[in-house]
């Protein structure tokens, strides 16, 4: 029997040999291989990094607009991986378009935003009328909704192919289309490595590299500031780097520019303002810590951004200032599950963006099991500021109780949407009349969103309530990244929570059933005109303390907050 069984053995290990032309399964043909090859490049020594397949379906599916099932074969055997596993990699983003062999790709894809924002200003009937306009048979223009273009100020907000429309009409967005315009736009007047050196950029980095400014020093900055995760989970920056610091090396960073909270758009402002800023940020995190490498993760409906970045490091490369890790730029690929750190880390890897089980924190056992230091975009972009102007140039801010500063995304029923640098504390009511020029014409407050999708509905009476962390959970919301909402009397807060609850349920990876199933059903149950209470809380509760990862147990949010604010909206008052 032992013999035998060691015979079959021999026999699968020759199979597993033998040229891929004898396996079963189909097979790459050349010319396939050919295309293939014309994008990604000859196979290195060590053969094609596993770690780099999205960047690799990038470039095929930027290509021929699509991806063709002819080159997810080619690319699994130029990777030498399996078709299965490219294959649910591709069809996990939606931003890949998986095509048979014999379907035609499409020439130009147009989409609208139809999360809360660009609904509220008209984007429902912008879809349709670009659906009856444009996507007629033989056109060659595809036109789909989109949860979210991270351009909520802009509302309603279109991208044809991958230029940004602000404001779209139908009839801009035509124009493009008719001259073929599918390119990013101009690139903003950003500030470039010339002029931010000259105005004292990187000198910090320089010192603190050099050892002349010791890390020590920097942290205790950092955590008398009292700056804190500013991507929504408001850990304290001070202590995570003195955590990750402590871990055996080597350390790796990643820093999250996925930025898919609908309402929330401060990271791409502010990169499109000021890149080296942020970068010189990175570099000091990196030094402090001791991150050999740097992976910025950057959602890919920032195309202009992309470009801005990408020269911006080609402009540290060219000119370092300092000794520099090694920086990669990593594309997304339109999954809102990856602005969590951990399927974001996934995502990093090559692979889908599903989150982790935890224990062990990525801290410990992050990007390719190493400890990774983990950062939002503007948490990094404060620090050359703390450490210029020290701590308290943060904590003197603040407003009834609390110290800092916060960025806030404001769209929805106001005048002046945008990003607004405000103290944190600052209260819903404040925010809108200092800074946002107040209500839009023929508009009151009725109710908002202090946290994006996920932070909750609550009412115009709780508009006093201070906007910082640990401050709204009493009221059953949180302030996440900052995305406020206004909604006024024009709108209806049940309608608020089942657009977002819609969102849930197509973003969901669908690793775990109560969100793969909590978010459908309860988006079913949310369109009736009078709510199943019972059912709900019951689903929320589930939803809640048994989903994997912050986006199914948040999801419940807007649920409550109907339920306990808004009866009278769904006849459970």
């Amino acid at each position: 029997m032992a013999n035998a069984t060691h015979i079959g053995l021999d026999q699968v290990r020759q199979q597993l040999r033998q040229p891929r032309s004898q396996l079963k399964g189909r097979q790459a043909t050349g010319e396939a291989r050919a295309e293939v090859r014309a994008l990604i490049g000859e196979p290195p020594t060590n053969g094609h990094r596993r770690d780099l397949l999205i960047e690799h379906l990038h470039l095929l599916n930027d290509h021929f607009h699509g991806l063709f099932e002819r080159h997810i074969v080619a690319l699994a055997t130029e990777m030498r991986l399996s078709v299965v596993e490219v294959f649910e990699v591709a069809s996990f983003y939606h931003h890949f378009e998986i095509l048979k062999d014999d379907q035609a790709a499409p020439r130009i894809t147009v989409r609208v935003c139809d999360s809360l924002s660009c609904s509220l200003a008209g984007s429902d009937s912008l879809l349709r009328q670009l659906q009856n306009d444009l996507q007629n048979k033989g056109s060659g223009v595809k036109v789909v909704p989109v949860p979210c273009l991270g351009r909520c100020e802009q509302a309603p907000a279109a991208q044809v192919g991958q230029q940004a429309v602000a404001h779209a009409t139908a009839e801009a967005v035509a124009e493009r289309v008719a001259q073929n315009q599918t390119t990013p736009n101009a690139l903003p007047d950003a500030i470039r490595m010339n002029a931010y050196v000259q105005a004292g950029g990187y000198q910090l980095a320089q010192q603190v590299t050099s050892g002349e400014r010791e890390a020590e020093s920097v942290i205790q900055v950092l955590e008398s500031s009292g700056l804190r995760g500013l991507g929504g989970a408001g850990f304290p920056a001070g202590r995570k780097w003195r955590i990750v610091r402590s871990q055996p090396g080597p350390r790796l960073m990643a820093v999250n520019i996925d930025e898919g909270e609908p309402g929330t758009f401060k990271d791409r402002t502010c990169l499109e303002a000021d890149p080296h800023r942020f970068l010189e940020g990175v570099l000091i995190a990196a030094s402090v810590v001791g991150c050999e490498a740097v992976y910025i993760y950057l959602r890919d409906e920032y195309h202009e951004a992309r470009v801005l970045l990408t020269q911006a490091l080609a402009e540290l490369h060219a000119n370092p200032p300092c000794t520099l890790p090694r920086i990669e730029l990593r594309r997304g690929a339109g999954a809102y599950i990856c602005g969590e750190e951990s399927a974001m880390i996934e995502s990093i890897e090559g692979k889908r963006g599903e989150p982790r089980l935890r224990p062990p924190y990525i801290a410990e056992v992050g990007l390719f099991g190493r400890p990774t230091l983990e950062h939002n975009f503007e948490t990094l972009y404060w620090i050359r500021e703390l450490l210029e102007q020290g701590a308290d140039s943060f904590s003197s801010h603040g407003r009834h109780g609390r110290q800092g500063l916060r960025r806030f995304s404001v769209s929805g029923r106001v005048k002046l949407p945008g990003v607004k640098l405000a103290p944190a504390g600052i209260t819903l009511r404040e925010l809108v009349d200092e800074y946002c020029g107040g209500m839009a014409e023929g508009h009151t407050l009725y109710a908002y969103l202090p946290g994006g999708a996920s932070g909750g509905i609550l009412p115009a009476r709780l508009a006093d309530v201070p906007l910082d962390f640990d401050t709204l959970q009493p009221h059953g919301c949180f302030i996440g990244s900052a995305a406020v909402m206004v909604l006024s009397e024009h709108d209806s807060a049940r309608e608020a929570a089942l657009n977002v609850m819609r969102f849930f349920a197509h973003e969901s990876c669908g690793q775990c059933t109560p969100c793969r199933v909590g978010t459908d059903k309860a988006a079913q149950l949310m369109s009736a005109e009078v709510w199943d209470a019972d059912t709900l809380q019951d689903l929320a509760q589930v939803m809640g303390d048994a989903s994997i990862c912050g986006l199914g147990q948040a999801a419940p949010n807007p649920i409550r907050c109907v339920l306990q604010y808004f009866p009278h909206e769904v006849g459970a008052a």
